[in-house]
């Protein structure tokens, strides 16, 4: 799942409207899309017809009462579903003043989503601020893309924007990166818009190789001409895509889609799969025929005797400081002499053993009675 964040703190440039008919030409390419509107004037909700009531249940139910992410989640069609916004957003970030780490709390209510895998793409419509909402986009999100129009002063305000995503990279969101910026109201034909797109161009080419979260970025081939269709496309709660899906802006848009799934991030080759296991070699005696394993087996008596194999020993370890000790040198065995008969050793005498002591005379009856 791919998580974008499309900011800018200036007002007015497209972002809006570049969620909304970017997720619809997304969606229309057959991949499934989530649209949250974190943007307390609604409008992304408003352009898909939904009430922005209080009473809907949305994402401030969803950062402040700890309603489940998926609660809030209003499905569009089968592969687009939106997260709507509400007017009461625009006093979250004074309630989450208070609450600790306030500025992930989006991206802890996700993590259902992302283990889950139901989304293809998430897109987040920021508010034109670098406020507490836009920080929760950003330590949520992936990629950031920066719809911009071609003036002047949007050029200066995007200094300060990559200036902010470069904080959040260091401390909160070591993974966002900026994929790019997407040019809206283009107008080809005016010198203004072409000098910006080559200050962009040098702008970016000055990052490449740099440790910083734009030194990958691109400016889109597909921009977004000046159209009256994208502009009447919201009254009737409908995107461009199908509103009138033969129009400029149509066409841009599903351009600007082909390309975000093209630069889609490049995942590591995948291991070789494991083959077959080798077959065991086995050793054969050349001595042991057909006619002896039948002899064997019929009961006669086949003695084969067993190969002995030399089983090396330990090896001492080396003990440092220790004089190594010289090898033997081959000696050559000489003839073996026959060991001699030795006559055998005459038995010594043995002594006969001494007598017994002579009993003791027989005492006479007056001997006896003196010693009673």
């Amino acid at each position: 799942m791919r998580t974008i964040a499309l900011m800018n703190q200036k007002g007015g440039v497209g972002k809006t409207t570049t969620t909304v008919n970017l997720g619809a030409a997304l969606a229309e390419m057959g991949k499934t899309v989530c649209l949250i509107d974190l943007d307390p004037q609604a409008h992304l909700t408003i352009n898909y017809g939904i009430d922005p009531a209080p009473d809907t249940v949305g994402l401030y139910d969803v950062l402040l009462d700890e309603s489940g992410f998926l609660e809030a989640i209003h499905k569009i069609d089968d592969h687009l579903a939106i997260v709507p916004s509400s007017i009461d957003l625009a006093g979250a970030e004074i309630e989450l003043v208070s609450m600790l780490g306030r500025e992930t709390l989006l991206k802890r209510r996700m993590e259902a989503v992302q283990k889950d895998g139901v989304f293809d793409f998430v897109l987040m419509d920021c508010p034109p601020s670098l406020g507490l909402l836009t920080l929760n986009a950003l330590a949520a999100a992936d990629e950031v893309i920066v719809p911009m129009q071609p003036h002047f002063l949007a050029l200066q305000g995007v200094a300060k924007l990559l200036e902010t995503v470069q904080l959040v990279n260091k401390r909160m969101n070591p993974a966002l990166k900026v994929s790019g910026i997407v040019l809206t109201m283009f107008d080809a034909q005016t010198k203004l818009s072409n000098e910006v797109v080559a200050e962009l161009h040098g702008f970016i080419d000055a990052a490449k190789g740099k440790p910083l979260p734009w030194a990958e970025a691109r400016i889109f081939r597909s921009k977004i001409r000046r159209n009256i269709k994208l502009a009447e496309s919201p009254s009737f709660g409908q995107h461009i895509i199908k509103y009138d899906p033969g129009s400029n802006g149509a066409a841009d848009y599903r351009a600007l889609a082909k390309e975000v799934i093209e630069m889609a991030p490049e995942t590591a080759p995948s291991e070789p799969a494991a083959g077959p296991a080798p077959e065991p070699v086995v050793a054969v005696n050349p001595e042991v025929t057909r006619s002896k394993l039948v002899a064997a087996k019929a009961g006669s008596q086949v003695i084969i005797a067993p190969v002995a194999v030399p089983i090396p020993g330990p090896v001492p370890k080396a003990v440092p400081g220790a004089n190594p000790v010289p090898a033997a040198r081959a000696v050559r065995p000489g003839p073996v002499a026959r060991a001699k008969a030795v006559p055998p050793r005459p038995a010594e005498a043995v002594p006969p053993p001494a007598p017994p002591p002579a009993e003791a005379q027989t005492s006479s009856p007056a001997d006896a009675e003196a010693v009673a």
